[in-house]
């Protein structure tokens, strides 16, 4: 099962998973997403699922193997100035939503002693940069969230893996730049600061890598025999930033 299937890396992370002959259950935030990818891949069972509702206890009748959870959102801007119902609404996705599902298809993998969850962290969810400090909170909770589990759930046959891509180009990236500027102008802070904030958005969005490098390592991930803590994509990912 993976979440957030309608676009991006969990889309095309289904489309190649179906491709292997893995049954996949792709589910999307919106139906308009789940009747796009149906026509797209009729072997595919497309499933509407918000995470952040009651949505997910339909997952207590499907027999899940392996959780990917990828769906998110992204906001971007200066933490002295972010309104909270901006970064609460981001918590509520990428935190809490992860959590309600996780903990729903839990309930199956623990009944029979085994499965495995792979947690769509980020490069963000190991280090913060101006601009990009809010949705870095929300990467670093869910790497403090899947290193728990990972520890909790061994004994139970259940493996937790994180993976932490760097740029890729989904347009993920490119709308998660821009958020800021829906609210966030260039006198909000002086304008050193605000000039900083555009620099790292062109930054971010300029040289973006082939996302199926991500969706091909998911599925390694979902075929392996183990995995490590963290997966980083490209590998060479933290070198490039300086971080060892």
């Amino acid at each position: 099962m993976i979440t957030g299937a309608g676009s991006g890396f969990g889309r095309l992370a289904a489309l190649e998973l179906a491709s292997r002959g893995h049954h996949v259950i792709a589910t999307t935030e919106t139906e308009e997403q789940a009747a796009t990818l149906r026509a797209e891949s009729p072997q595919l069972q497309v499933e509407k699922l918000d995470i952040t509702t009651a949505d997910v206890d339909k997952v207590h009748a499907w027999d899940i193997d392996v959780l990917i959870d990828n769906a998110g959102a992204g906001q971007t801007g200066p933490i002295a100035d972010v309104p909270l119902e901006r970064l609460r609404y981001l918590f509520e996705v990428n935190v809490f939503g992860t959590m309600n599902v996780t903990q729903a298809v839990l309930k199956g993998m623990v009944a029979k002693k085994s499965g495995r969850i792979i947690i769509m962290s980020s490069i963000a969810g190991v280090l913060s940069a101006p601009a990009f400090g809010p949705y870095s909170m929300t990467k670093h909770a869910l790497e403090a969230m899947g290193k728990a589990m990972r520890g909790e759930l061994a004994p139970l046959g259940i493996d937790v893996t994180l993976i932490n891509p760097g740029p890729y180009l989904t347009g993920f990236n490119d709308r998660m730049a821009d958020s800021m500027w829906e609210w966030f102008g260039d006198q909000s802070l002086n304008g050193s600061e605000a000039e900083l904030f555009h620099v790292i958005g062109d930054f971010v969005t300029t040289g973006q890598r082939d996302p199926m490098e991500v969706a091909n390592r998911l599925v390694e991930l979902v075929e392996a025999e183990t995995t490590t803590e963290n997966n980083f994509v490209p590998e060479d990912i933290r070198a490039q930033l300086g971080l060892g």
